[in-house]
């Protein structure tokens, strides 16, 4: 079965739905997590709704850990704190949001504008302001991301910095326990790099944490005072990168004249654990129960954990919106015409 590879699906389910073009899906705590600017809900595996929350939030996005999610309006000031039994927390910024991340109990931390300067924000689920941090270019840098340890306890920045010609990307651990009370801002332990960009950051589970560069990636571990210990580099340019709590990936430019695309996988010790080269456009990519699903408006390609392409073709089911592995050769696909449970055959 590990090895086995398919060149047709059949709809074993599907629940026909008006507004699916309308609305956005994520995976969420085993379940499927339905969002527009007007309402949130969450499905179960049939369809079924489970609950719905109203939002009224213009422009609407999300970033889930674990059993949390936060939806925020990009560029606005609401903020949503949902578990997976409904909302547990609702509030307001004094400023637009640029970015927002969860901790699994509900803390929310943000990146803020405020004209020529920005602020990095940490708020409890119920909007009290935790921490209030003034940033500028030149001290100590533009925020570009964020990321919260799963205890909430540590908060991960990484800055872009220009200091005479130069650029330089720095990576910040600011620890809000006890082994920060003594440091100045509660900064644990911080990282720079001359010349490189780091423009994503993730926390992979309770004590390793990623900055994704433009040339690889840097693995940092520790609950408290998080150290450097692995650096992943690359010489191809970077087309995608993806991630779970058990493995990194990146997508580069393939030299062989038939598969236009080579992908590369790691554990989360940064150990490569295999390439494979393939041909199929997408725009998407993503983990999703141990499976790499990449697609686009028509098309979809899922290749294994082991490299193996289990399925590379068309959809005929209406656009493509969004694709979830369930088990097995089992996937719930999102399209303009609804939900569908489908299986490779």
């Amino acid at each position: 079965m590990d090895n086995r590879e398919y060149d047709s699906y059949k709809v074993l389910a599907e629940t026909p739905e008006e507004d699916t073009a309308a609305s956005k899906y994520t995976e969420f705590d085993g379940n499927i997590l339905k969002y527009s600017g007007n309402d949130a809900i969450l499905m179960n595996g049939s369809g079924k709704s489970l609950w719905s929350q109203k939002l009224d939030i213009e422009t609407p996005d999300i970033e889930v850990f674990e059993g949390m999610a936060v939806i925020y309006a990009r560029r606005g000031t609401k903020v949503v704190v949902l578990n997976k039994d409904g909302k547990i927390g609702e509030f307001n910024t004094d400023k637009p949001i640029l970015k927002a991340k969860v901790a699994k109990q509900g803390m929310v931390a943000a990146i803020l504008e405020d004209g020529e300067n920005t602020w990095v924000n940490y708020y409890s689920a119920t909007g009290e302001q935790i921490v209030a941090a003034k940033t500028r270019v030149d001290s100590p840098g533009y925020p570009v991301d964020l990321a919260i340890s799963p205890d909430g306890m540590v908060l991960m920045v990484t800055y872009f910095q220009v200091e005479g010609g130069t650029t330089r990307s720095y990576v910040a651990f600011y620890n809000f326990g006890n082994a920060g009370q003594n440091q100045m801002d509660n900064m644990v332990s911080s990282y720079t790099y001359t010349g490189i960009l780091a423009p994503q950051t993730e926390y992979l589970d309770d004590s390793l944490a990623v900055a994704f560069r433009d040339n690889g990636f840097v693995l940092y571990e520790g609950k408290q005072i998080p150290k450097e210990v692995n650096t992943v580099e690359v010489n191809e340019d970077i087309i995608s990168t993806f991630y779970s709590d058990k493995y990194i990936g990146m997508v580069f430019r393939s030299d062989e004249q038939d598969k236009q695309y080579k992908l590369a996988l790691y554990n989360k010790k940064g150990r490569l654990k295999f390439e494979q080269s393939f041909d199929a456009e997408y725009n998407t990519i993503k983990i999703s129960n141990d499976h790499i699903l990449m697609y686009n408006e028509a098309k979809v390609c899922i290749m294994s954990d082991k490299g193996v392409v289990k399925y590379n073709g068309s959809i005929e089911e209406g656009m493509i919106l969004n694709l979830f592995k369930l088990d097995m050769n089992r996937y719930r696909l999102v399209t303009s015409r609804g939900v569908k449970t489908i299986k490779l055959t």
